[in-house]
């Protein structure tokens, strides 16, 4: 909600504008300027830390008056955060005023909710539905569960990018993607905008190798359906970007026949994105490397560990016997006695006393034969020789 009005210049207010436009506004446009204008405080207001702070908790409601989620709190405070540093750069503000205030946004979760992840078994029966449902499609929703690609990254999918050879794995080659935002904030007025792979630098390439059951179905998809003119595998009705709607009806659609109504009415793979959330568990509780899923999955290892630790299965009895064992060892050094082999001072050699017929036996019978050659007596004198049978003493 609008602060009340405080008259100031028009220069000192801060007012909304678009970088780049420069025409005059249309009449509607010019309303709501003028009105923001007459409702917002001026920027210098914002030093005074009560009022900052009354902006930076109206950040954390939505429009009914209750709180917002954490991710929005976030993002909304770091939009803000970057205004007041425009205004810096300005010379609006000396310097930027919520950098002097110890407000902090609610931690926001990482992690997902292993709820959410479909099985093996339910994400192939999923396709299985996508298939009999729109089967133009099943290569779409394939690309984002053996893939682990992201929706608008299978979406902007070419033929030039697939290596699809006929036995074996393939390999797909993402440089861009196309993701869907609202027509003002895209140069072209078209709801849909090619850009770069989220979040790398701009001309970055992410090769990710497929299995062979997907290099089959796009194979199978280029055979059965044409690609748009640019070379797109997946385009919507009227040859543009398929659209989050279209896809996401058939997505729907195809989660009440594939797992029934019980599991449909709960959070399993809810949205087509799950299917990515599900490839990467079903990699990671492989025994795969991080550093290769997540270079794979276009994520960096700490992201990929934070957002996927739950849903890492099947290690807890792992750690648990490495850890029982650790104990039962500890437990039988400590009930050992002092008269055990382990706290003599004097270790026997292994050598002395291992099997005459070990691989030392003949080299120690050559040297005590040498050894009773040169102290041998005279006949007729009384030797005693332990290693020897009373009757053979001369």
């Amino acid at each position: 909600m609008p602060l009340p009005p405080d008259p100031l210049p028009h220069g000192r207010r801060t007012v909304a504008c678009t970088a780049g436009h420069t025409a005059t506004p249309d009449p509607a446009t010019a309303r709501v300027l003028a009105w923001a204008e007459q409702a917002s405080l001026p920027v210098t207001r914002l030093t005074d830390p009560l009022v900052l702070r009354r902006a930076l908790d109206a950040l954390a409601l939505r429009l009914d008056g209750s709180r917002a989620a954490a991710n929005t709190i976030s993002r909304k405070r770091a939009v803000f955060h970057g205004a007041l540093g425009y205004a810096v750069e300005t010379g609006l503000l000396d310097s930027n005023p919520a950098d002097q205030v110890s407000w902090q946004p609610p931690k926001a979760a990482t992690a997902i909710d292993p709820n959410i992840v479909a099985s093996p078994a339910q994400a192939e029966a999923l396709l299985a539905a996508v298939a009999r449902i729109r089967p133009d499609l099943t290569a779409f929703f394939g690309c984002l569960y053996y893939g682990a690609l992201r929706p608008e990254e299978a979406i902007a999918l070419c033929l030039a990018d697939c290596h699809l050879p006929a036995r074996g794995w393939g390999m797909l080659t993402l440089t861009r993607a196309v993701p869907r935002t609202a027509k003002a904030w895209t140069g072209t007025g078209s709801s849909y905008e090619e850009r770069g792979l989220k979040h790398r630098p701009e001309g970055s390439v992410r090769t990710v190798p497929i299995p062979p059951v997907l290099v089959a179905m796009l194979r199978h998809h280029c055979r059965c359906y044409s690609s748009a003119p640019d070379g797109r595998l997946f385009r919507g009705a009227r040859g543009g970007p398929l659209s989050e709607s279209s896809y996401g009806r058939t997505w729907h659609t195809a989660r009440s026949q594939a797992l029934g109504s019980a599991a449909a009415a709960t959070t399993v793979a809810r949205r087509p994105y799950d299917l990515r959330h599900a490839a990467l568990s079903l990699w990671l509780n492989a025994g795969a490397a991080p550093a290769q899923i997540a270079r794979r999955a276009g994520h960096s290892i700490t992201v990929l560990l934070a957002v996927y630790t739950h849903c890492i299965d099947g290690q807890d009895d792992i750690t648990n016997r490495q850890i029982e064992r650790a104990l039962n060892g500890r437990n039988q050094i400590r009930h050992r006695t002092a008269s055990g082999s382990t706290n003599r001072r004097y270790h026997p050699d292994p050598v002395r006393h291992m099997s005459v017929r070990g691989p030392h036996s003949r080299a120690r019978t050559a040297d005590r034969q040498t050894l009773r050659a040169h102290s041998q007596k005279p006949p007729g004198t009384f030797t005693y020789d332990r290693f020897r049978r009373p009757e053979n003493i001369r």
